[in-house]
């Protein structure tokens, strides 16, 4: 194999595609970068065994061939040679980076231990906004899971029905749940797609326009531009979010967001080293008295507001409350609880299609 190519565009191509090699894995051939050279194109691939992604460049191909490189080492190699002109060839097990009057070399895996990736995924697809798309994902891929206990819990559920898609995730302690506009949907679906992968595919779709999405088998699979993202998707069952999203609330809070969230931010900083992280909501007529309490002192502040309902006290996890704040759209927000130990809600105050169910922790005085 050699190619010549421009160096800034094969390190835009190799940090897009690094991102699906494998971080720690006994299989050295996941951690790799696969490198096909073909007619004019350099196609750059990596993959984990859960998320694919294939970037292709143009290039001028002196002779066609394949073959692995070490993903992070090459990556972080073809990002300081941006503004060059580079020659890539590979003889005896290695490969040669030639640029400027400089040459480095590399060693190589070959590339028929490589897994294949299968883009044959049609059988369904969805259209929205792109930036519905980032909207949705933006708004509830952070609540996703992060340990192996529960793997669905992963991922983000997406319910595809009557024009419109309602995405869910949750971790557990809290849940985040937001619907949005589909342009079009070759059939209802209802499918499980890891947080990663909705992450990258964020990161790849333009700020406008219409995304489509393909399913099929298990599997998705998103192209935009030269760029194709395929990944497996989660099986099992989702949790139901109407058996967990209370229907009737005891206490309603109505807030401005931007003096509720500098409040939190202040209390949580004396508790971000807790294992809870721990503030509390004081609300009665009128306010919303938030406090912290740590070793290293303790913060009490009022913010106004209007509450309808009991007074009540509750405890939370400042990180939970500061990302659902911090992820909603509208000056003002709405508090939505019941008891001290009961999940509450947290949302815009006039559009509802976003909402976050935050469970209380337990303290001293309302165990």
């Amino acid at each position: 194999m050699k190619v010549v190519c421009e160096g800034i565009n094969l390190s835009e191509a190799v940090l897009k595609v690094v991102k699906a090699c494998a971080v720690r894995t006994t299989v050295p051939i996941l951690e790799c970068v696969k490198l096909t050279a073909h007619n004019d194109e350099l196609t750059l691939s990596a993959t984990d065994g859960e998320i694919s992604i294939q970037k292709t460049i143009k290039a001028e191909v002196y002779e066609e061939g394949e073959t692995c490189v070490p993903g992070r080492y090459f990556s972080d190699f073809i990002k300081k040679l941006e503004g060059v002109q580079i020659t890539l060839s590979v003889e005896a097990g290695r490969m040669e980076i030639a640029y400027a009057d400089s040459q480095s070399y590399l060693q190589v895996l070959s590339a028929e231990d490589f897994p294949k990736i299968s883009t044959d995924i049609s059988e369904n697809s969805f259209k929205m906004a792109a930036a519905d798309l980032k909207k949705v994902i933006n708004a509830t891929s952070f609540c996703c899971a992060t340990d192996d206990s529960r793997p669905n819990l992963k991922g983000c559920q997406f319910v595809i029905s009557g024009g419109k898609v309602c995405v869910t995730a949750l971790d557990g302690f809290r849940l985040a749940t937001i619907t949005a506009p589909v342009t079009s949907a070759t059939a209802d679906m209802d499918i499980i797609c890891p947080a990663r992968t909705l992450n990258e595919i964020e990161k790849m779709i333009p700020a406008e326009g219409e995304t489509e999405i393909f399913v099929q088998r298990g599997m998705i699979l998103v192209s935009v531009d030269d760029t194709v993202l395929t990944s497996r998707l989660y099986g099992g069952e989702f949790i139901k979010k109407e058996n967990i999203i209370p229907k009737n609330f005891s206490t309603v809070v109505t807030v401005d967001k931007a003096a509720l969230k500098s409040s939190i931010e202040r209390a949580a900083i004396l508790v971000r080293s807790d294992k809870n992280s721990l503030i509390i909501f004081d609300i009665s007529a009128g306010r919303i008295e938030i406090s912290s309490n740590s070793e290293i002192g303790n913060v009490q502040e009022p913010v106004k507001a209007e509450v309808e309902g009991h007074d009540v006290r509750i405890a939370m996890n400042s990180k939970f409350i500061t990302e659902a704040v911090g992820a909603l759209e509208e000056d003002r927000i709405t508090l939505s609880l019941n008891s001290q130990v009961q999940p509450f809600i947290c949302c815009n105050a006039e559009n509802k299609d976003v909402l976050y169910l935050i469970l209380p922790v337990r303290t001293a005085n309302n165990a």
